[in-house]
């Protein structure tokens, strides 16, 4: 343990100066009319080959990690008027695609959501700790609380939780999982086919969890991770969800539009981590950024524009009033944003409120604001040469805005092609990104310590045995 522990710490100093890349793989791209563009997939929902080609490729492009979301419930946003115009309705349940890549990759993290609300603990231990014997080390679990109300009526449920109920949940089952991943010693499996000791007891740990939401017993029926334990990532922005990532993540991802508002959101969650007896290092934040690049100024514009016309405006508006949490679709297209109405839904008030206010900032009526969020939903944009987006990353990198990106290629596979092949290069040429992994686990390309088994103070109702 000692060795591995200093090999972590100067494995952590040599990429303390680096920032850090995440993939967001949607299938055919982030962009809500990505199916449409003639150099996308089409048919990338159930494409598994497509898959593969997006993470080798990432992974040639020293990516820390690829991520896919996932809800639990068909995106039928938009109803009758704009539903059957969405490819985003179906896609592959994400761990078992993970599993599939980890047998086509060899570096790269892999990452995928999983819900506090419709899953139980030990299930969700099980399979990323499943996943990180498979990977050599390099699984992550988004957790969500899960935000699309439709879940509920998937799971036996005639409404979905309120938030506050959904995020108490959460906190205990994340303790509960950080316990279960600490069910086995680094060296409990001794394997001696000669003495017929297959492991030692002493090193078996039972939870023995009793508490408000969960009674798990334990041990977790997979060995210990090859790198401690999977690395847990964040997204939520409310006061729960920046609360909660101060005291469980190790990665969070955000939707900050401008670099006032992510320097904002960056001190504010590592400024809550303290209080919770955390080094504000073991965090990583990531906000999203949606990159539209070309060798030419010129070129990026006519890309965007290509795609940009490819945006039906029904879709647009019906994904505008999900994330808004208000029902646009019957106002006037070329009128303004409205006004938030009084005791506006809390679940999607941070949401509102950035769209609200980007559309005062740069006069956007609701046709503009609907093609706008269809393509970056709320995320920073970049639109530009090599060099003019790796600016924009440099300065949010080194001005306490981000310790990296979660990046949203418009169209896949070609986004991403643009996006190793001239951006990537950009930012080593500037010694921000690396040139080549240094080591062959999630923690290790994001810096993160090899957490020593025990770490939890253990809540109450809890037993470690």
């Amino acid at each position: 343990m000692p060795s591995r522990i200093s090999a972590g710490r100067r494995l952590a100093a040599v990429t303390a100066a680096h920032m850090r890349l995440g993939l967001f793989i949607r299938p055919a791209g982030f962009s809500v009319a990505a199916w449409r563009h003639p150099d996308s997939q089409p048919d990338a929902n159930i494409n598994f080959r497509h898959f593969v080609e997006l993470a080798q490729t990432a992974e040639r492009g020293c990516f820390d990690m690829l991520f896919s979301a996932d809800g639990l419930s068909a995106e039928t946003v938009g109803g009758r008027a704009s539903m059957h115009r969405m490819s985003h309705v179906v896609w592959m349940e994400p761990a078992t695609l993970l599993a599939g890549l980890a047998a086509v990759t060899t570096h790269i993290g892999l990452v995928c959501t999983a819900s506090t609300t419709y899953e139980e603990p030990y299930i969700v231990a099980r399979r990323f700790a499943s996943l990180d014997q498979m990977s050599g080390g390099r699984a992550g679990w988004n957790l969500v609380t899960t935000g699309n109300p439709a879940a509920a009526r998937n799971f036996s449920l005639d409404a979905h939780p309120p938030k506050a109920a959904r995020y108490r949940r959460a906190r205990e089952f994340v303790d509960v999982v950080l316990g279960l991943w600490d069910s086995w010693d680094e060296d409990a499996f001794l394997r001696d086919q000669a003495s017929g000791v297959y492991f030692d007891p002493a090193k078996m740990h039972v939870l023995g969890h009793a508490g408000e939401h969960f009674r798990v017993m334990g041990p977790l029926n997979v060995a210990r991770s090859p790198q401690g334990r999977p690395v847990v990532v964040q997204a939520g922005a409310s006061e729960w969800g920046r609360q909660l990532a101060a005291e469980t993540a190790e990665v969070v991802f955000s939707a900050t539009p401008t670099i006032e508002e992510a320097r904002a959101f960056y001190a504010d969650v590592k400024g809550r981590m303290p209080a919770a007896g955390r080094d504000p290092d073991e965090l990583k934040l990531m906000p999203g950024i949606f990159v539209t690049v070309g060798r030419t100024e010129a070129e990026a514009r006519k890309k965007r524009a290509l795609l940009q016309s490819l945006i039906h405006p029904d879709v647009g508006l019906g994904l505008l009033s999900k994330h808004v949490g208000l029902d646009l679709t019957g106002l006037d297209i070329d009128a303004p944003f409205p006004e938030l109405p009084e005791g506006h839904d809390q679940t999607a008030l941070h949401r509102a409120q950035v769209v609200s206010d980007l559309a005062k900032r740069e006069g956007l009526n609701l046709r503009q604001l609907a093609i706008l969020f269809a393509d970056g939903r709320g995320h920073m944009e970049v639109c530009g040469t090599p060099g003019q987006v790796v600016d924009v990353m440099e300065a949010w990198f080194t001005t306490g805005a981000a310790d990296g990106f979660n990046v949203l290629p418009p169209v896949l596979p070609a986004s991403l092609d643009d996006f190793v092949d001239l951006v990537v290069p950009e930012l080593q040429r500037r010694g921000l990104f690396r040139t080549r992994y240094e080591g062959t686990t999630l923690r290790g390309h994001l810096g993160l310590q090899a957490p020593v088994r025990g770490h939890l103070r253990l809540p109450s109702g809890q037993i470690d045995g």
